[in-house]
């Protein structure tokens, strides 16, 4: 226990340096901000109880929504994990794990100031009043006066942790791990941070317009599907892209990751009431229905009008985008509107899958058609949807504040702010993120791309060294047999994962003993 009565410690001199001196003082006082948090210009912690202008109730939620937030990191490593072939796996959750290192840094750094200082007036970009967190231990946060600051932060800072894990997908089985480390900060400062600030900082242009997007359709979802479709485009398609057994290699760990972020996009969706009030128990319900509805749909429509079978990664994809859809609108609409938008999005969605092949495009999880589609048409149903009772529930947009809600409330200039808004950051996020990979891409040594030996090896074996199952198989050599053109059985042998057919014809009877399925895929 602290004694209270211990004498102060001598200060270190900083005299002979005014300017050091000066840089110190600021960083100390402004981190333990004053006993009016409303100033926020530096107070002293020890000399009183700096909880008292905050609801611990409140603070509670959105601490435990934050960690919540932070299980949807691995939920999506395993959600694309199982989607790639084994010998990529491992790289794909490394991707996901070191981005969230990455964002923590970045956001600490400078990106929660750049996304919401409230001094900045740009409307475009914050300044670096909250540089490495000063000013918010005890500052009103920009979402309530009912938690401090740096609760809100740390929030924050997940939300940009999940974007940039949606985003890195895109690197999918021939992306280097290296660049993108980099390239993650990079686009962090100067595309993520720009959207937060138009949408969720009060100096925002889309904030002002009065644009409703509750937990992030603009920066979090379309931010992830645009920027994953200009990481595609700079990519190109897999050297195997027409192979025909391409296969996820764990459905298992599809549905595990799903599992993980629906049950962490609840914290997400919930959190985004920045309290535990009845507005978050609405957009919890809103996430809940949403995901559902969009997940049936979706398998219901694969088994009548594709393959007459409940396919797992069917359902899968439609839950995680009814959870996207449900991003924006779900502290808006009303649970019978969840239901309808969680079967627009699933229909669209699965029609968007189909839209890789028209654009001769090689997005092997499909972030576009998922999370940037999905965000879109979500961010575009709240002007439809939106109604003003829901929004109240938080106690907020009540009596002057109260919105103006979407058609359902015949406010019908909603729908165009919302149409503007998300066009605007689609294609501010495309193009920047283009450019950013296009510069990238032309530094010598920071190609975005692996060799195409390593590709057929895997990117684990070639960026890593490890693998995410057993190192055996990797090394071994065995004989495999595989039905030749002509139709006989040939032998071939498999060597570190490539296969070297030998022309030798199978002997009757031993094929019974050593034969694979004909057309094996070597690559898994």
């Amino acid at each position: 226990m602290t004694d209270m009565n211990a004498p102060t410690p001598t200060p270190i001199s900083l005299d002979a340096s005014p300017v050091l001196k000066e840089v110190v003082t600021n960083y100390i006082t402004s981190f333990a901000p004053s006993a009016t948090p409303s100033g926020g210009s530096g107070g002293n912690v020890r000399q009183e109880d700096l909880n008292r202008f905050f609801d611990n109730g409140n603070a509670g939620w959105m601490l435990t929504s934050t960690c919540l937030c932070l299980i949807m990191v691995p939920g999506v490593a395993f959600f694309y994990s199982g989607l790639a072939r084994r010998k990529n796996t491992l790289a794909l959750i490394m991707l996901s794990m070191l981005g969230l290192s990455i964002t923590m840094f970045q956001w600490y750094f400078w990106g929660y100031s750049l996304a919401f200082s409230q001094t900045g007036t740009s409307g475009y970009i914050g300044n670096l009043r909250h540089f490495a967190f000063i000013r918010t231990l005890a500052d009103y946060s920009p979402g309530s006066n009912s938690i401090s600051e740096l609760v809100f932060a740390n929030f924050q800072g997940m939300f940009a942790a999940i974007t940039v894990a949606l985003f890195t997908g895109a690197a999918a089985e021939r992306g280097r791990i290296g660049p993108m480390l980099l390239i993650t900060f990079i686009w962090l400062t100067v595309v993520y941070c720009p959207l937060v600030c138009w949408i969720w900082n009060p100096n925002g242009w889309a904030y002002k317009w009065g644009v409703y997007d509750f937990a992030g359709g603009g920066p979090v979802e379309v931010g992830s599907g645009f920027a994953a479709l200009a990481y595609t485009v700079c990519l190109g398609r897999r050297s195997k892209f027409l192979a025909e057994q391409y296969r996820p290699h764990s459905v298992l760990n599809v549905v595990l990751g799903t599992s993980l972020l629906w049950f962490g996009w609840l914290g997400f969706n919930g959190g985004s009431a920045y309290g535990s009030n009845l507005r978050a128990a609405m957009a919890i319900t809103n996430t809940n229905l949403t995901a559902a509805t969009s997940g049936l749909v979706w398998v219901l429509y694969d088994y009548i009008f594709k393959t007459r079978k409940w396919t797992t990664i069917g359902f899968c994809s439609g839950v995680v985008a009814g959870l996207v859809a449900a991003t924006p609108c779900s502290g808006y609409v009303s649970p019978h509107a969840s239901l309808a938008i969680g079967a627009i999005t699933g229909l669209i969605c699965n029609w968007a899958v189909l839209l890789k092949s028209h654009m001769k495009i090689d997005d092997a999880m499909d972030i576009f058609a998922i999370h940037g589609v999905a965000g879109f048409v979500g961010t575009i149903l709240n002007g439809l949807f939106a109604v003003d009772y829901i929004a109240a529930m938080d106690g907020s947009y009540v009596g002057q504040n109260a919105i103006q809600g979407g058609w359902f409330n015949h406010h019908w200039r909603q729908l165009g702010l919302q149409l503007a808004y998300i066009c605007a950051v689609a294609a501010y996020d495309f193009v920047a993120t283009f450019i950013i990979l296009f510069i990238a891409d032309k530094i010598p040594w920071f190609q975005l791309r692996v060799t195409p030996d390593a590709e057929e090896i895997g990117v684990d074996a070639d960026q890593i060294g490890e693998y995410a199952f057993d190192y055996i198989e990797e090394r071994r050599d065995y004989k495999q047999w595989k039905i030749s053109p002509s139709g006989i059985p040939e032998e071939i042998v498999v060597s570190d994962g490539i296969p070297h057919p030998t022309g030798n014809i199978a002997a009757p009877g031993k094929i019974l003993e050593t034969a694979n399925p004909p057309n094996i895929d070597f690559a898994v």
